[in-house]
């Protein structure tokens, strides 16, 4: 049954707040706080400022952590502020030692964090992280310059595979981009024009019948070549005669007239006028280093070839997946193929833990000559068919084997997914290109972190039923968890 209760809206003052005896113990938030090397970070962050002058900066706990958040909930940066001052969880995990209901800074500092916590240092704290979870993994240094002598010294299993983390940006189109440029440059003529002593029509076309000339195709659900290469054109012609005008008026109302962004953008649009012009005068398609956004001239398109998204635009990140930890192998903007990366893969795998896996897990694209040919020379195993002609009878006794590493391999698969649908990798809301690195790699660091918390309780369990049950085991198995 349904007991009909007051709808009436509490009051502040009858509203309880269990907080008395203080906070929950097992609060994710505060075993999140247990597992994250605070000293290393604050060594590093303290590297960005002096000690001897300047303003003191907001601590390297408070930076860290609230990017940490960001990532874990999937917010924004003002999102991110206003969770920090509801969540008295979300306050301990980064060091304050009493709630408080202010902001503890504006949101626009989220980007200076973002700066200062590159890609390199958030790597490395996946890799502390790691040897807190896998003590017996770690190797003494002596023995890291020993090669393994027939596989013998091999361990452990490599996963490695290729993403795109998309930014936020609309699809790009050569019209639509040509068009973002004359807008642009009809913005910054009338920036300028109030500091000359010019008259009269500031461009030298009708800018009503030049926006009317690309929404006459632009808005057509499938426009001809004809009539795109043709509004292409124009537009050109129209950034053409603004850039001139540009020139004119930088001269004589003085280049210091326009801002820092106004300049960067001038010279993107440069770039962008040249691309163009040189791909529709000579009827091609492609040019190197093609911008394809204004906004962020760095993104570059990566071709994918997957059924609903032939091509992403954004960062291609190389991963590799041990022990369900996942770390990041290459972050680029520009295109290359993950297939060559192999090497420096197992290399690297190879400074971390002191020796070489014993096998690496990876897709056809991994499985050329010379990684095959580098795997053998050190005893790895790479999985996949071997090279040649199958047997008559299609049986082969490495058959299993291979099936088997096409199952384990689905774990890097799984780890992308859950990248974006959870932490959102699949669109990076950052618009300069470190800080959109530094998002990624963040959230890398919070899947890890979830990976770990995951670890931790499965080891709680085991530790439980491989002791007796008794007081002393028990405070163990918690001092583990």
């Amino acid at each position: 049954m349904y007991r009909k209760r007051d709808k009436a809206q509490l009051s502040m003052d009858e509203f309880y707040i269990p907080f008395g005896d203080g906070l929950d113990a097992n609060n994710r938030w505060v075993k999140i706080a247990r597992i994250i090397p605070w000293d290393f970070i604050e060594e590093e962050y303290a590297k960005n400022f002096s000690e001897e002058s300047g303003r003191p900066s907001i601590p390297s706990r408070i930076a860290f952590g609230a990017s940490f958040i960001k990532e874990q909930e999937n917010l924004t940066d003002e999102g991110t502020v206003a969770y920090l001052c509801e969540n008295p969880y979300a306050q301990y995990l980064v060091g304050l030692k009493a709630f408080r209901k202010e902001p503890l800074f504006d949101a626009s500092m989220m980007v200076h964090f973002r700066k200062r916590f590159t890609p390199e240092l958030l790597q490395r704290v996946n890799e502390l992280m790691y040897e807190r979870a896998h003590p017996s993994d770690e190797s003494k240094p002596e023995d890291k310059d020993e090669p393994p002598e027939g596989g013998g010294g091999n361990k452990g299993v490599l996963i490695l595979d290729a993403t795109v983390a998309p930014a936020d940006i609309k699809y790009p189109t050569d019209l639509g981009l040509v068009n973002d440029c004359r807008e642009n440059t009809e913005k910054l003529i009338e920036k300028l024009w109030a500091f000359s002593s010019k008259t009269g029509h500031k461009t030298a076309y009708n800018r009503r019948k030049a926006r009317r000339n690309y929404l006459k195709v632009a808005k057509q659900r499938k426009a001809k070549l004809k009539a795109t290469r043709r509004a292409i054109g124009e537009q050109l012609d129209y950034v053409g005669k603004n850039l001139e005008t540009l020139s004119r008026l930088k001269v004589e109302a003085g280049e210091n007239r326009l801002s820092a962004a106004d300049k960067e953008r001038l010279e993107t649009i440069g770039k962008v006028y040249e691309q163009q012009r040189f791909m529709h005068d000579t009827g091609t398609h492609s040019c190197p280093d093609r911008i394809v956004s204004l906004r962020q001239p760095h993104i570059r398109c990566v071709v994918r070839g997957k059924a609903g998204r032939p091509y992403e635009f954004g960062q291609k990140l190389h991963l590799s997946v041990v022990n369900g930890f996942t770390f990041i192998e290459d972050q680029s903007y520009d295109n290359y193929n993950e297939g060559v990366r192999l090497q420096a893969s197992a290399e690297r795998y190879k400074d971390r833990f002191g020796h070489y896996p014993e096998a690496i897990l990876a897709d056809t694209i991994y499985r050329n000559r010379e990684n095959r040919a580098f795997c053998k020379e050190h005893g790895i195993r790479l999985s996949g068919p071997k090279l040649g002609r199958p047997r008559k009878d299609g049986t082969d006794e490495n058959d299993a084997q291979a099936y088997q590493d096409s199952c384990d391999r689905n774990m890097v698969e799984g780890r992308n997914g859950i990248g974006k649908r959870r932490y959102g990798l699949d669109l990076i809301m950052a618009y300069l290109a470190e800080t959109g690195k530094t998002e990624a790699a963040f959230i890398i660091l919070a899947m890890n972190v979830a990976h770990l918390l995951r670890f931790l309780l499965a080891l709680f369990w085991r530790v439980l039923k491989s002791v007796n049950w008794t007081g002393e085991s028990v405070g163990i198995a918690q001092a583990v968890v």
